[in-house]
């Protein structure tokens, strides 16, 4: 099923309640995890999707896919239920207080945000918002940036100010976003959308897009409209080197038919489209997104969901013009991963967000001359968090920190650190 993960974090039931600050209350194993906020599902939001953000002050920022306004142009039925959030947890004493610095409204604003926030060379948050099947006469999606008002804001709700850089049309230029964007050294920006694009009719394959600031706006262009055979369906993290070129992963097909990992290198002609990996069943399937080391070596999971395969972890390194794959992990069994981190050392931090560890685990992998090792940093109970998703960050202490999409004391998700 395309998309798994996505589809299981946007499954969250909502309710009406708010709360701006929550006590940081101690959990979990050898009190290393604490939870430091409860979603509500109000005006704060509820399924906090993709991670967090965070700043040079330890200010942590994120996304929450419903929740927020209610009422006409926002979802309504079920568990979809508002427009979403973009939030700021910020450390006040001992504690965290959590503000949401913009709602999103529907409409042209669009909203929903599947994945999360990041800071542009400006000292912006940027995004992009959309949910699946939101492709209408609006938008089929859109990328933001928000600043905080000119003024101080003498109110706890006061909002940030949204920028619109682009709506997404779906044909040619794509629908779904499905990355956080990421920004070159020019100030140029770059996403992917999951559908969409020049190939396949107006559902499309995917696309990858660059955004230009240029006059005061923005100009989009799409650097590449994925095919059918050479792998669609891109999700997940994308990197960026320092040589401009953009590396990620698509969900389906390419040469097996289980997934790629692929490069787009720039050139005077254009951008050039190659293919680092085909996944085979047997090393994998349906890779989602990628991420880098200081060593410029690449890092992504499998779902491993083809037939009775295994869930991987994989490395792949430059060598001699090419790359070459090699297993990190595997975990002799399908499991539904949802972020991957690196620290300064080298070792792999990972989030599985459900089966078959009941609803959801936070783990290590820790390398040593080329050995990798298992480490279980917690275990999710449904109290302190359920379906965990997004990459964890990491503060200037080594504190790990991350969100789920569901569970916390109100069934609408946490924030959560778990201390070295």
């Amino acid at each position: 099923m395309l998309n798994r993960k996505r589809s299981l974090a946007w499954t969250v039931a909502l309710a009406s309640v708010f709360a701006l600050a929550v006590a940081a209350t101690q959990v979990g194993q050898a009190q290393t995890f604490k939870v430091l906020y409860n979603f509500t599902g109000g005006q704060d939001g509820a399924a906090p999707y993709d991670g967090l953000t965070i700043d040079r002050t330890g200010n942590l920022y994120g996304t929450a896919a419903y929740g927020g306004q209610q009422g006409p142009g926002c979802p309504s039925s079920g568990a979809n239920t508002g427009c979403g959030t973009v939030f700021k947890l910020a450390p006040v004493g001992s504690g965290w207080v959590l503000k949401p610095v913009y709602n999103f409204k529907g409409g042209d604003d669009v909203g929903n945000p599947g994945v999360g926030v990041v800071f542009g060379p400006d000292g912006a948050l940027y995004g992009a918002a959309g949910i699946k099947g939101s492709c209408d006469i609006r938008a089929c999606g859109t990328v933001f940036s928000l600043k905080p008002p000119p003024a101080a804001c003498r109110n706890a709700l006061c909002s940030w100010n949204e920028t619109i850089l682009h709506h997404f049309t779906g044909q040619p230029d794509g629908s779904f976003p499905a990355s956080r964007v990421v920004f070159d050294t020019a100030g140029n920006l770059y996403g992917s959308t999951l559908y969409g694009g020049g190939n396949g009719g107006y559902a499309g394959y995917g696309t990858i897009y660059e955004l230009t600031p240029e006059n005061g706006g923005w100009i989009e262009s799409i650097l590449y409209s994925f095919f059918y055979d050479l792998g669609w369906g891109p999700s997940g993290p994308l990197v960026l080197d320092a040589a401009g070129n953009l590396y990620g992963t698509s969900n389906y097909c390419g040469g097996n038919c289980y997934g790629t990992a692929w490069q787009l290198a720039p050139s005077q002609s254009g951008w050039t489209y190659s293919t680092l990996h085909s996944f085979n069943g047997y090393d994998g399937a349906e890779p989602d997104g990628l991420i880098s080391d200081s060593s410029g070596n690449l890092y992504g999971f499998t779902y491993g969901a083809v037939g009775n395969q295994s869930a991987t972890i994989y490395q792949l390194t430059p060598s001699n013009g090419g790359w070459t794959y090699s297993l990190v992990y595997d975990f002799g069994f399908e499991a539904f991963f949802s972020g991957l981190s690196v620290d300064a050392a080298g070792n792999l931090y990972g989030v599985n967000s459900g089966y078959p560890f009941g609803v959801g685990t936070i783990f290590k992998l820790t390398n040593s001359g080329g050995t990798w090792t298992y480490s279980d940093l917690h275990d999710f109970s449904g109290n302190d968090g359920e379906s965990p998703y997004g990459a964890v960050v990491f503060d200037a202490n080594g504190n790990l920190y991350g969100t789920t999409t569901a569970g916390g004391r109100h069934g609408y998700g946490v924030i959560f650190e778990i201390t070295p």
